[in-house]
């Protein structure tokens, strides 16, 4: 009870791959939009990441100004 198998792992390392692929890519946009490149952190928060994607959506970007 105390150890975790193979599967376990597996589904651990799926999911830090796929947290990898979608902050990212959001840390390299929001770095480029002038906002803070560490706002990406908040996609891991299903709430937090739909709020973010409006943000980015409607903020003014550097290619505007």
């Amino acid at each position: 009870m105390g150890s975790l198998s193979i599967l376990h792992w597996l589904i651990v390392l799926m999911m830090l791959l796929v947290w990898t692929a979608w902050i990212v890519p959001l840390y390299r946009i929001l770095g480029r939009t002038g906002l803070g490149a560490g706002w990406s952190f908040l996609a891991l928060f299903p709430p937090a990441g739909m709020v973010l994607l409006w943000v980015i959506a409607f903020a003014r970007w550097p290619s505007q100004r």
